[in-house]
């Protein structure tokens, strides 16, 4: 058996190694891949099998994914008008390396969803149906770090900024999607399924800063803007455009409820309650 694991020079991919390991999986049955592999020769230290895997390389993708029996496609980043059709070169090396199952992280609410995310996520889960590709759609709601990242720069201000209104977002930790990816690619019967993927407890962004103000014993608050008003407080913090569209337009679909799942599908597939919120905090407050 060998697995494959697209993105392992980022943060979920790195995790969804971890946890393949912690599962049982022979280091030497893993395949690492990324665009630059040099940020993960410690996985080939460990007997990882590491190879470079370019989205917009089909060759290097032939060649990463040579001998692979099961695929974890981790999303790509961006540019996001790039995404769907590195995915869809992602998909044809898999087929062509005869794999039996991709596991694809994709978004929740991905075939309702409105949101430019969310299109991309769609276009590409369309794709491994049109391919009769063997595969299991992972879809990952927001990471409970899109959040605590933002902790210096709130306890600095006093306050969280976004335009989700009061739509309730059931954010988890990226370790708890990637135990999710290990589990269905080291058990069976994953194969044609759907999971809405998400934390036990969902919570407004409101509730977000009563959380941190309760942790720290500062006062934090919650502003809610227009989507416009986030994108320009966004683009005046130094975030690209681009990237401050896409997270405004999230925020606006946060609001709709489409970050919003009840399926209780993470817990299951990891055996345990999810990561909470206060627990996420504390630990990125230490």
């Amino acid at each position: 058996m060998s697995i494959v694991v697209t993105g392992a020079t980022g943060q979920l991919g790195r995790l969804a190694v971890e946890a393949l390991l912690r599962r049982g999986v022979l280091a030497s049955q893993i395949v690492a891949t990324g665009r630059d592999i040099a940020g993960i020769k410690d996985l080939a230290d460990r007997g990882v099998v590491v190879r470079r895997a370019d989205f917009a390389d089909p060759d290097s993708l032939a060649a990463a994914f040579a001998g692979a029996d099961k695929l974890l496609l981790i999303s790509a980043s961006f540019p996001v008008d790039e995404r769907y059709e590195n995915h869809r070169r992602a998909i044809d090396a898999a087929l062509s390396a005869g794999v039996s199952l991709v596991a694809y992280t994709s978004m929740a609410h991905a075939d309702t969803a409105t949101t430019i995310l969310a299109e991309t996520h769609r276009a590409t889960e369309e794709y491994l149906r049109e391919r009769e590709v063997p595969s299991v759609l992972l879809r990952n709601g927001w990471y409970l770090e899109n959040y605590t990242a933002q902790l210096p720069l709130v306890l600095q201000h006093g306050a969280f900024i976004g335009a989700a209104g009061e739509g309730r977002v059931s954010a988890v930790s990226r370790a708890d999607y990637a135990e999710a990816a290990a589990a269905v690619l080291t058990t069976e019967g994953h194969a044609g399924a759907v999971y809405e993927l998400g934390g036990d407890e969902a919570f407004t962004l409101a509730e977000l800063a009563a959380t941190v103000s309760a942790a720290t014993g500062k006062p934090i608050t919650y502003t809610d803007l227009s989507a416009d008003e986030l994108v320009e407080a966004l683009t005046g913090a130094g975030l690209p455009p681009e990237l401050a569209r896409v997270l405004a337009d999230s925020d606006l679909g946060l609001g709709r409820g489409e970050l919003f799942t009840d399926s209780g599908d993470l817990s299951r597939l990891i055996g345990r309650p999810t990561t909470s919120l206060a627990g996420a905090i504390a630990d990125a407050l230490r």
